[in-house]
């Protein structure tokens, strides 16, 4: 909801579609300095604890936008501030909770669990975008944030319920963060082909395939319609991914991963190309629902990989280097996309990012064939996980 949220406030503020482009910058931007920090802190110190401080973190700064704009005090610049201390937050919370996964369940279960997560946060972003277009239409901009923070609590409680969960110790001894422990991370990804080629194509494809921040002059200036089909157009990917991860989460094993990846990618540039085409409010909701259902299929295969091929005690920092590629492409593409939008148009934006998205997939493709050579029943390296 907040996010959604966020997009359409800043329309409402400016016009300029470049001021859209700056949400990604205030959160990549932390993302880059403080995660590999994050993904350390996640594999010396109880992952469990340390979410319950970032969802904190994450619910105060909900409540400073739902305050201010109740107060019809907030300017932009507070706006990217609340967002960019967010994104601190998430730049500790992701290492730690994806890292969690697999020692919560057996290895055997991992990509079933994968699809199951999949599909309940897409559910939550088809509920959530559709809620906030309500919200906003009925009630007012500063609910959506007040319902936000309020929604966090079912996270910390769900954490409470948990239970203590065993992690793997570093056989390297490393019980504090260092820059040692930091590069060392670093080295394990740059020697996992298959992992490090998983996270260029995360980078690339989202990179310019970003069409989210745009969606507010898509829905108003292109398709010509209002604040409520913005809220189901914004949900409209989810719809398409919860179907996937459906689907994912009833097969008993994935053979041909990286074959499947790969065109699943390419399909998901392919859908974007139709968007950003499109000029019908029916034909936009199915290509983003392509769109959306691409990269559900995409996104479990990815993180079955990599935490399978993943020691546990260095899970943390590998998650952390992947928020950087996967927070990183979408965000910096926001800012591309809004750049691009403001001199060309938004339709000419979306449509080259999602030709430049296919062309990335092939060259890695290319450049990696262990990727499109992974089958799935690869020995795995993966330390403590549920039995």
């Amino acid at each position: 909801m907040q996010t959604w949220a966020l997009f359409w406030h800043i329309r409402e503020l400016t016009e300029h579609p470049i001021a859209l482009g700056g949400v990604g910058l205030v959160r990549i931007l932390p993302i880059i300095v403080f995660s590999l920090v994050g993904g350390a802190v996640a594999d010396v110190a109880n992952r469990r604890r340390v979410l319950f401080i970032t969802q904190s973190a994450m619910a105060l700064t909900a409540l400073g936008l739902a305050w201010l704009t109740f107060q019809d005090s907030i300017a932009l610049w507070q706006i990217y501030l609340l967002t960019a201390l967010q994104a601190v937050a998430m730049a500790f919370n992701a290492p730690s909770q994806q890292a969690l996964v697999p020692n919560l369940v057996p290895a055997k279960d991992l990509s079933n669990a994968f699809s199951l997560t999949s599909m309940a946060m897409q559910i939550g972003a088809i509920v959530g975008p559709a809620m906030s277009g309500l919200v906003i239409a009925y009630v007012g901009q500063f609910a959506v944030y007040a319902i936000d923070a309020v929604t966090y609590l079912a996270v910390i409680l769900a954490l409470i319920l948990m239970g203590a969960v065993r992690q793997e110790k570093d056989p390297s001894h490393h019980t504090t963060i260092s820059t040692q422990s930091i590069k060392e991370g670093i080295q394990f990804i740059i020697h996992q082909p298959i992992i490090l080629s998983t996270m260029l194509i995360d980078f690339f494809a989202t990179f310019f395939s970003s069409a989210n921040t745009l969606m507010p002059i898509f829905a108003r200036d292109v398709l010509g319609v209002g604040v409520v089909a913005y809220g189901w157009l914004s949900a409209a990917q989810s719809i398409g991914a919860v179907g996937a991860a459906l689907v994912a989460s009833q097969l008993r094993e994935i053979r041909h991963q990286g074959r499947i990846f790969l065109s699943a990618v390419v399909v998901f540039g392919l859908g974007t190309i139709a968007f950003g085409l499109s000029r019908s409010l029916v034909v936009s909701m199915l290509a983003l629902m392509v769109i959306g259902a691409s990269d559900s299929v995409s996104m479990i295969i990815r993180n079955t990989i990599r935490q399978l091929q993943t020691p546990d005690y260095i899970r943390g920092r590998m998650t952390s280097v992947n928020q950087i590629f996967f927070m990183g492409g979408p965000q910096l593409g926001e800012v591309e996309a809004g750049a691009v939008a403001q001199l060309l148009g938004a339709p000419f934006a979306v449509v080259t990012g999602g030709v430049g998205c296919i062309l990335a997939v092939l060259w890695i493709a290319r450049r990696w064939p262990q990727l499109r050579n992974y089958n799935g029943d690869e020995p795995m390296k993966a330390g403590i996980t549920a039995d």
